[in-house]
């Protein structure tokens, strides 16, 4: 009888696969940071996946009996996390956004951004959600924010942009999988290079923006995601800087750009002391987004050239 039957046999319904995954997670020292925040979380989340299971499948249903392949199936996937400290979405090849699904895989982010909220009440009360009718989504990776604006704007025309073709690859499913190929336009570009010379009402990016000391010190599950959409120089500020001195081109008069620059908000501030950046709040946790608008654009555009 091998380890994992040995196992299997002392398990019976999926509420006993959840208790032993979370007692096995945490005596891994799993971390969790890609959209799921405790051991439970991950434990109940892969333990249905593996069974075939809607991630919001009745608790009165976790006490059902599991047959022996069925417990097989769990505990394979509940020690593949463990193993090979794969963020669980890498394992289940899906993530969800503003409650939207996503296929993804290890040459995109896991989607996480709080963004998503702002998108959800469609930027209100930056914007008058009627009035926008073009969205660009800089640093697009899985496509997940172009994608949600998409929805929360069913009106609206979507240009989603990336550096890296393998990212667009992933996002290309995305945008088939939501049937919005005829509103959401994909775009290898780096940073605003091949983006159309157009202006948008609304540019928002969630760029690379892990400054150096904080890649030294990255768990191991953020080493499987490409350091391609994490690092972002010494400071940080490699990709913001070059966004803040070329967006102002792409907006409308009466356009935002919303950034996400997590800690290295800090870095940010400290070199731009005389700009007033709108720090965003949220009800759902999250930090490190800035909003300006494109007259903040014009008044500060001296302190971004320089």
């Amino acid at each position: 009888m091998t380890k994992q039957e040995s196992i299997a046999d002392q398990l019976i319904s999926i509420k006993d696969c959840i208790r032993w995954g979370v007692s096995r997670f945490n005596e891994a020292h799993l971390f969790y940071g890609h959209g799921l925040s405790s051991a439970l979380d991950e434990a109940v989340y892969l333990c249905l996946y593996a069974l075939h299971l809607p991630h919001d499948f009745p608790t009165d249903y976790f006490d059902s009996r599991l047959t022996q392949d069925e417990k097989n199936h769990v505990i394979k996937l509940l020690e593949q996390r463990i193993e090979t400290r794969q963020p669980a979405a890498y394992l289940t090849h899906e993530a969800w956004f503003m409650g939207l699904k996503f296929h993804v895989n290890e040459h995109v982010l896991v989607p996480r951004s709080p963004i998503a909220e702002l998108i959800e009440n469609q930027f209100e009360p930056w914007v008058e959600p009627e009035q926008v009718d073009s969205i660009l989504d800089l640093c697009t990776g899985s496509g997940c924010i172009g994608i949600a604006c998409a929805v929360a704007f069913d009106w609206a025309d979507v240009d989603a942009a990336d550096i890296s073709a393998s990212a667009l690859q992933v996002a290309e499913q995305n945008v088939e999988q939501h049937n919005l190929e005829d509103r959401v336009t994909l775009i290898e570009s780096d940073l605003f290079t091949n983006v159309p010379p157009r202006q948008y009402d609304i540019i928002v990016s969630n760029p690379p923006y892990v400054d150096a000391e904080d890649m030294a010190s990255l768990p191991d599950e953020y080493l499987h995601e490409p350091e391609l959409g994490l690092t972002a120089g010494d400071d940080g500020l490699d990709l913001v800087i070059p966004l803040l001195q070329q967006a102002r081109d792409f907006l409308t008069d009466h356009g935002i750009l919303v950034v996400e620059v997590g800690n290295s908000q800090f870095a940010l501030q400290e070199q731009f002391p005389q700009v007033a950046f709108h720090w965003l709040e949220f009800e759902h946790g999250g930090h490190g987004v800035f909003l300006l608008t494109a007259q903040q654009l014009d008044d500060y555009a001296e302190f971004f050239a320089a």
